[in-house]
C-alpha cells in the first residue's frame, strides 16, 4: 500500500461545499423589460416655395432581453422574518456569522466554516464544481488534515476503500442539517449571493439557475461500486514535487474528464456517494419544483 499526506482535506473541504449549494439562494429576482421602440415621425411633404426643415426624431432601440429565470426559489413555508435589511456584500460577513450560528451551532460553523469573504467563496465554490478544477483557495471552509491512501492490485493501484471512513463525521454532520431551514435561510440571504455571481462575471444571470444546474450534474454521477483506478500523473521538471499526493488521476480518461464536482463524488466511495447523493436530491425538491432532467433516477 502507498499514502499519502493531505489531499483528503481537498475532497473533505469540497464535500462541504456540496453541503453550501443548499445555503446559498432564494428569492425572486426582477428584470427589466425591453422598451417599445418609439411610433415614426411623419414628415411634412415638400411646399412649392418653402421648404421646411425635418429634424428626424431618435429612435429608441429595445434593449435585449434578460434571461428568462429557469428555477425561480419556491420556499416550501413563509421563510423566517429577517430582523434587519441585508448589509452591502462587503459588509455581510458578520451578518451571515450570526445567521449561520444559528442554523449550525457556533462549534459547527468554527469547525468547518471559513467566513472572511463567504458569500463570494460560496458562490466561486459551486460554480466551479461544475467545471474542470475548484480552486481550493476560494473553497468557504478550512483545511482538514488527513491522508489519501491507494494500494496496489493486479490491475494497477486504486483508491483504497478504507478513505471512506474518513468522511463519516463530516457526512454524518451533512446529513443532520435541516433542510428545509437551510432552504429558508437561502431565500433570506439569497440578494447577497445574487450580487456575488454577478460580481464573478455574470451581469445578467440568476445565480439560483447555476445552483440547479451544478445539483443535477452531480446527481448525473453514476455511484461506482468497485475501488476506482487511479495513476500519479508525470510533472517532468529540475525539481521534485513537495506535494505528489496532489497529482493522482483517475486512470480511465472519462472519469477523469468529469467536472471537478463529479471527481469528489467518486473519491468518496460508493456509500457515501449515496447519502450525499439523497442529501442532494431533498435539498432539489425544496429549492425548485422542476423535474429532474431525463436519465437522472430520484
Amino acid at each position: 500500500m502507498s499514502s499519502s499526506p493531505p489531499s483528503l482535506s481537498r475532497t473533505r473541504l469540497a464535500l462541504v461545499g456540496l453541503l453550501l449549494l443548499a445555503l446559498a439562494g432564494g428569492a425572486w429576482f426582477f428584470w427589466s423589460q425591453p422598451g417599445e421602440p418609439a411610433p415614426p415621425v411623419p414628415v411634412p411633404q415638400a411646399q412649392p416655395v418653402v421648404q421646411p426643415s425635418v429634424v428626424a426624431a431618435p429612435v429608441s432601440v429595445a434593449e435585449p432581453a434578460a434571461p428568462v429565470i429557469r428555477h425561480p426559489v419556491e420556499v416550501v413555508e413563509a421563510p423566517t422574518p429577517v430582523r434587519k435589511p441585508l448589509p452591502a456584500l462587503g459588509q455581510s460577513d458578520p451578518r451571515l456569522l450570526e445567521e449561520f450560528n444559528t442554523l449550525l451551532g457556533r462549534k459547527k460553523v468554527q469547525q468547518f466554516l471559513l467566513m472572511d469573504s463567504f458569500a463570494r467563496r460560496v458562490v466561486a465554490t459551486i460554480d466551479n464544481l461544475g467545471r474542470d478544477h475548484a480552486a481550493p483557495s476560494m473553497w468557504p471552509v478550512h483545511p482538514t488534515p488527513g491522508r489519501f491512501s491507494t494500494m496496489r492490485r493486479p490491475e494497477g493501484e486504486v483508491i483504497n476503500p478504507d478513505n471512506g471512513l474518513r468522511y463519516g463525521t463530516l457526512i454524518q454532520f451533512i446529513e443532520t442539517v435541516d433542510s428545509r431551514q437551510a432552504v429558508q435561510l437561502y431565500a433570506a440571504l439569497y440578494p447577497l449571493f445574487q450580487q456575488a455571481y454577478v460580481e464573478l462575471g455574470y451581469p445578467k444571470d440568476y445565480f439560483n439557475d447555476r445552483l440547479i444546474a451544478v445539483i443535477d450534474l452531480l446527481l448525473s454521477t453514476p455511484v461506482r461500486e468497485q475501488p476506482l483506478n487511479v495513476e500519479l500523473v508525470e510533472v517532468k521538471g529540475p525539481y521534485p514535487s513537495e506535494r505528489p499526493w496532489t497529482r493522482y488521476a483517475f486512470a480511465d480518461e472519462d472519469l477523469q474528464s468529469l467536472a471537478a464536482g463529479q471527481k469528489i463524488l467518486l473519491r468518496t466511495g460508493p456509500a457515501n456517494h449515496r447519502r450525499l447523493r439523497a442529501k442532494l436530491i431533498e435539498l432539489r425538491g425544496l429549492l425548485t419544483k422542476a423535474e429532474l432532467p431525463k436519465g437522472i433516477r430520484p
